[in-house]
């Protein structure tokens, strides 16, 4: 599983920084497309780290524990499809129903932390 979330992480963090660029450059003229742009790059970089933390925590802790921290990491990533991804499609068309799936990726983003946070309570490391 540690692969998936380090693979997640990477495409995520490169279209994240792709969209930063696009809209530095294509999005000069629109300030609200840009700003659309920019918070969707934003949250991106963001979960890709938190990505990256799935997959380092990974394998410390007991099946229970894994389980939520797996939990943590699908959210994330779900979040980083809907909210950031319908934003970028948003930014680029101008078509307002591509925002449509963005809260349901902001509230998988919200439930992924707190599967972290419930991960952070229940985990012990394995015993030698």
């Amino acid at each position: 599983m540690t692969r998936l979330w380090i693979v997640a992480a990477a495409v995520s963090g490169l279209l994240a920084v792709a969209a930063g660029a696009a809209a530095s450059h294509l999005l000069v003229g629109d300030a609200h497309r840009f700003a659309v742009m920019s918070s969707a790059s934003n949250y991106g970089l963001i979960h890709a780290l938190a990505l990256l933390a799935v997959a380092a925590l990974g394998g410390r802790a007991g099946m229970l524990a894994e389980r939520v921290l797996a939990a943590a990491g699908w959210l994330f990533l779900a979040g980083t499809l809907f909210f950031s991804g319908s934003l970028y499609l948003l930014a680029l068309t101008g078509d307002p129903l591509y925002g449509r799936p963005a809260p349901y990726g902001g509230t998988a983003f919200m439930l992924g932390w707190a599967m972290l946070g419930v991960y952070g309570l229940i985990s012990r490391p394995p015993r030698p």
